[in-house]
């Protein structure tokens, strides 16, 4: 089956849809705006209402751009935003908890004696950032009622009135068998969530339903997670790649083969897709705040915008002794210590504009360096390259800054929405099964290579500062 298919990313801040051609590429695009609710106490909700209408907007504005019929559509989402909801309407019964909402600390810390039972079960370290903690606290303090499941779920039965979620975002839960990739029941009894309807586990490439929202009849034939998807456009099909996405947060993923590697590094171990029943894997880790501690910064008054990063840190040599852990959401992986603040440290009446933003590069490049360095000993092998995408990979400071510290080649993807082309290549791939992989892709090459320009003394030199600072978060 050849023709365009549409592509939905439903992010944290907005959605981005795209009508992509094989043969012409991107036909039009569309894009609409959320807004989640920053509250008191580490909080973070949106009204899934306006979840389910930015995927209308933005999906109809690409259509109508593009002019032309789609033969299926693929939707990606934010991984780990829970809600309950009614099945026999859809209503939504709460608001939708985002991944980065911490109140579920509590669950957690009941749960503190079975973390390495469940790490060793679901691949995943106990953490109020992933599903299970969000849905066990919707259903001890808000409701009982309906079901309680991730975002994706709720959007697609919205869309086709089908209850499922696809394996890779089941693996965001912990509440899914890593090695056998199904619901595990000893997970479910550990959260007091036995007992649950949860939805049917689909292949990440499969009709899973029929949507008329758009007007015409569309199957719906991709599901993925965002950062699963944007693994898949960057081609990081197998083990030695890895690909690091700078949005709301940066998140680095290794693909490691058909088999998960659950090392000690404090990586995530999850599924990467399910493809005609066969399961890939990946590591993954995860920095908080990315493009979040970008708009800190704009809203301190120290710069107007991100576009503002290159000139402003441009102007000044290096960070004059500053250094920044923009933990302004906790520290993740590899430490998994989200009760923590981040840290502004050697600061002077010297220390300008300038001075704040090469120390913000600086801590979020250290921060992913620590992430390759972390799925380098969990792979036994160095990676041979980092493929990066996302808004802030624009900047050519922050992007020299990462190829400085990590000490290997950073190569800039050419296709800004990477997400939205690996859901994408899977409505493709689930439209005409008889397609490969490779074929289903698009095109990769590099926008720009960022080469270190720094001596590897010195990088280690500039990580070893950062290690300092972060080691006294820790022990503070």
């Amino acid at each position: 089956m050849t023709g365009p298919v549409l592509a939905v990313d439903q992010g944290t801040s907005g959605t981005k849809a795209l009508v992509v051609c094989p043969e012409r590429g991107v036909l039009g695009t569309g894009f609409a705006a959320v807004r989640p609710r920053h509250l008191p106490g580490g909080l973070v909700e949106v009204d899934p209402e306006a979840l389910y209408a930015s995927v209308l907007e933005a999906g109809r504005a690409a259509l109508a751009e593009a002019g032309e019929a789609v033969v299926a559509m693929g939707l990606a989402n934010q991984g780990e935003t829970v809600l309950a909801w009614d099945p026999a309407t859809g209503r939504p019964l709460t608001d939708a908890l985002v991944w980065q909402d911490r109140r579920a600390e509590t669950v957690c810390a009941g749960l503190a004696d079975r973390a390495e039972e469940l790490r060793q079960l679901t691949g995943l370290p106990l953490d109020p950032y992933f599903a299970a903690p969000k849905m066990a606290w919707i259903r001890r303090h808000l409701t009982r009622e309906g079901v309680v499941t991730t975002s994706d779920a709720w959007l697609v039965h919205r869309l086709t009135g089908a209850f499922v979620t696809d394996a890779a975002t089941a693996g965001r839960t912990q509440l899914l068998d890593l090695d056998g990739a199904h619901w595990s029941a000893r997970a479910l009894e550990a959260y007091g969530l036995l007992g649950e309807r949860l939805p049917e586990l689909a292949d990440n490439a499969q009709t899973v339903g029929t949507t008329r929202a758009f007007g015409p009849e569309i199957p719906l034939t991709g599901l993925i997670v965002d950062q699963q998807a944007a693994l898949l456009a960057q081609r990081v099909t197998g083990p030695g790649g890895a690909k690091c996405t700078y949005g709301t947060g940066a998140f680095l993923l290794a693909h490691t083969g058909g088999a998960p590697r659950r090392g000690d590094s404090g990586l995530v171990s999850c599924v990467a897709w399910r493809l005609a029943g066969d399961t890939g894997y990946c590591l993954d880790g995860q920095v908080y705040t990315a493009a979040s501690a970008v708009r800190w910064l704009t809203d301190l008054g120290v710069i107007s915008s991100a576009a503002d990063l290159d000139p402003v840190g441009g102007a000044v040599p290096d960070s004059g002794g500053v250094t920044f852990v923009p933990a302004l959401a906790g520290l993740a992986a590899p430490w998994w210590r989200g009760d923590l603040r981040g840290s502004l440290t050697g600061l002077g009446l010297d220390t300008g504009p300038g001075h704040l933003v090469r120390a913000l590069c600086e801590g979020l490049a250290a921060q992913v360096t620590e992430l390759a360095r972390a799925a380098a000993t969990d792979l036994g092998a160095p990676l041979d390259t980092l493929r990066v995408d996302g808004g802030l990979t624009r900047s050519a400071l922050l992007m020299q800054t990462q190829a400085d510290l990590l000490q290997r080649p950073v190569e800039v993807s050419a296709l800004p929405d990477a997400t939205a082309l690996g859901a994408a290549a899977l409505a493709r791939l689930g439209a005409d099964p008889a397609l490969s992989v490779a074929e289903a892709l698009p095109d990769w090459k590099p926008a720009a290579v960022y080469e270190p320009r720094i001596p590897a003394d010195l990088a280690t030199e500039r990580l070893a500062g950062f290690r300092t600072a972060v080691a006294a978060l820790l022990g503070s």
